[in-house]
């Protein structure tokens, strides 16, 4: 059940799916880390409910934006590819063991509570750190700077954010885009945000279904949230790599720490 009326909170909504587009499109990161939050504690949506609608969420807006990706030359398939090898069995397996152990839905509502608060912390610590690492690196990248994948570590990222991500739906950015970079110190940063958006796509896809068919999916609020990501989406993609992001940065690692405090005060 929503706290208010949805008619009452589409402005809102809207601009909220606006400015989470935009961040994501921009820097890979906000999908899961900034929406599930504002979804329990603005919206009212009970956790197991926000995690499904913003799974959907973020599969559908980040697809929108995948070809202007892969047209600019963000993407690196290879990298993609074993990423999709893990997280795609991870989140299926997440979701075999939801359905098969039918948890009581208070229980899972404070577990999803408790993991969103930790790996909030963990997310905005990382996206704190990634311009040191990436700083790092600055000298020896080029623009046409690739990396050959590397399976095995890729593979078990891959398996790792699977999991987490069908969870909780935090992960798939916030972490993925910091140990990539970790994993392919001489990729340039617009691939290494475009490579994640792209990997994303079907495990938040793969994994939305799922809790949808499970009835953790509210589809007009979907709708709103759709309305305002994908524009925004578009243009943070469009300035990729053309602009500073450590302020940008800053601010989104004190907004996930405030979210997790405020999913912290709920648990």
């Amino acid at each position: 059940m929503l706290d208010t009326s949805l008619l009452q909170l589409w402005p809102v909504v809207v601009a909220g799916g606006f400015c989470v587009g935009f961040l994501v499109g921009m820097t890979g990161v906000g999908a899961g880390s900034l929406m599930t939050p504002f979804l329990i504690s603005q919206v009212g949506l009970a956790p197991p409910l926000a995690v499904g609608t913003d799974l959907l969420f973020a599969g559908l807006t980040k697809a929108s934006a995948a070809a202007r990706h892969h047209s600019f030359g963000n993407v690196n398939w290879p990298i993609v590819r074993w990423l999709a090898l893990g997280s795609v069995p991870g989140a299926i397996g997440m979701l075999l063991v939801l359905g098969y152990l039918k948890p009581d839905i208070d229980a899972v509502s404070r577990v999803i509570k408790a993991s969103l608060a930790v790996t909030l912390v963990i997310s905005s610590l990382a996206i704190l750190l990634y311009p040191a690492v990436a700083r790092g690196r600055l000298q020896m990248m080029s623009e046409t700077a690739e990396s050959p994948a590397r399976p095995l570590p890729t593979f078990l990222l891959g398996l790792t954010i699977g999991s987490i991500v069908t969870l909780t739906s935090v992960g798939a950015g916030a972490i993925g885009v910091v140990v990539l970079s970790a994993l392919y110190p001489h990729l340039i940063t617009r691939r290494l945000v475009g490579t994640d958006i792209v990997h994303a796509i079907p495990l938040t896809l793969i994994s939305g279904a799922g809790h949808a068919g499970m009835g953790n999916v509210n589809l007009l609020l979907l709708a709103m949230l759709l309305a305002g990501s994908i524009p925004g989406i578009a243009l943070g993609a469009r300035l990729t790599g053309k602009l500073p992001d450590w302020i940008l940065r800053i601010a989104l690692a004190a907004v996930l720490m405030f979210a997790a405090y405020q999913l912290y005060q709920k648990i």
